[in-house]
């Protein structure tokens, strides 16, 4: 319901706005603009949709192995001292545990392609244990928020475009990033935990955050001292071995348990296009609003009522221009993307506020997105409090990015 709420407030700010440029202030460009927006948008959405289908497949086919093999239950219950804690309502058992411990890791190092059909799956099998099946249950939730808040480890995509906008250090983003993402995390998991009455304060979850704990400072010791070539080069082959990894060890299980993995990687891959092709929907829904948003006017006009604002409480501005970036990533990542790189071409990537953007950009993942896709693709249409609890952690990312921002390149 409240993304229903903001979706038409996208569409009707749009319109205000464009009306008001159009009629009043004689930008005969606007409403032409908004309409060429209108269709752009709609092919975008069927491209990214088209796009995602060859690796959403892959990687549901590579799951169907997993499942099929019963890897799957033997991570589930390596995973089941913590999961189920978190996911009390999912049997100790049950695959889905393991499609949200892989999803989880593969957004941990940036790795969105890998992660989303990871995520599909693993809310197909959430969906297989809901009574209400238009209502989203409280392991949907916390799974979903613990998604959106994005937290990122190894944040390659951006450190990449950083250094193709030419970058002296495309990776002195990286630690800001990481202390970024925890925070946006830790306030989408303590959320979601409160209104579930889960005590994070057990055994297990002290000890996963040890352990979480103890990889950063490992990851920290072995990356430090090098250039960012290697830092580069380093992440590229780490997560490159994580995933690869991950699909022979798959294979090989399914060869010793004499599994046909052929067949049931097609199966699951049958199932992968399937749910692409349902996304379409979606993505046109979301990416529509935007562009109608943009195209009127309406998102420079609020970011020149929040530089007054700011400036009125005797606040520095250096970070407003920024906030673009900060606005259309809780609805689409390459929104964001596209308003990062325009900040850092126009202000330069080693700029303030190309910093500020690419931390921004990390600090979160595309929270309204997320929820209409993956609601979507199973059939929610009650989202509970999942929305607020996800623009929650949102919140606590950005302002996170600019605290960070202005400690480390200010």
């Amino acid at each position: 319901m409240v993304l229903n709420y903001i979706w038409i407030a996208l569409f009707v700010i749009g319109l205000i706005v464009g009306l008001v440029n159009q009629f009043i202030f004689g930008d005969a460009n606007t409403l032409p603009s908004m309409m060429d927006s209108t269709f752009e948008m709609s092919k975008s959405a069927f491209e990214m949709a088209l796009g995602l289908t060859g690796t959403l497949t892959l990687w549901m086919g590579i799951m169907k192995i997993g499942e099929d093999s019963g890897m799957v239950r033997k991570l589930a219950h390596f995973l089941s001292p913590v999961l189920t804690k978190l996911f009390p309502e999912v049997p100790k058992d049950h695959p889905a545990l393991s499609s949200i411990f892989m999803n989880v890791s593969a957004n941990m190092l940036g790795l969105d392609n890998a992660a989303t059909p990871m995520g599909l799956k693993a809310m197909q099998e959430l969906q297989e244990l809901n009574e209400k099946k238009d209502t989203a249950t409280n392991a949907m939730v916390m799974f979903l928020v613990l998604n959106t808040s994005g937290l990122t480890i190894i944040p390659i995509s951006i450190m990449a475009y950083r250094q193709q906008m030419g970058a002296a250090d495309p990776t002195d983003v990286f630690i800001p990033l990481l202390l970024t993402t925890m925070c946006s995390t830790l306030v989408g998991l303590v959320t979601v935990s409160i209104r579930q009455k889960i005590n994070l304060f057990q055994r297990a979850f002290l000890v996963l955050f040890a352990f979480v704990m103890a990889l950063v400072a490992a990851l920290f010791w072995s990356i430090w001292g090098m250039d960012k070539g290697e830092m580069e080069t380093f992440c590229k082959v780490l997560t490159s071995v994580l995933l690869l990894g991950t699909i022979i060890m798959f294979i090989c299980y399914g060869m010793k348990k004499k599994l046909n993995a052929y067949d049931s990687f097609i199966q699951g891959a049958k199932g992968g296009f399937q749910v692409a092709v349902s996304l379409i929907p979606y993505y046109l829904a979301i990416l529509v609003a935007i562009g109608v948003f943009k195209a009127s006017g309406a998102m420079h006009l609020f970011q020149e009522g929040l530089t007054w604002t700011v400036a009125s409480l005797g606040l520095n501005t250096d970070f407003v221009s920024a906030i673009p970036v900060a606005m259309m990533k809780p609805l689409d990542g390459g929104a964001a993307r596209g308003m990062m790189l325009d900040c850092m071409q126009t202000y330069g990537p080693d700029s303030f506020v190309g910093h500020v953007s690419s931390v921004m950009q990390g600090s979160t993942d595309t929270t309204l997105k997320i929820l209409a896709i993956y609601f979507g693709s199973v059939g929610i249409k009650k989202y509970r409090y999942a929305v607020g609890c996800g623009l929650l952690a949102d919140l606590a990312g950005i302002i996170a990015a600019i605290l960070f921002s202005y400690f480390f390149f200010y």
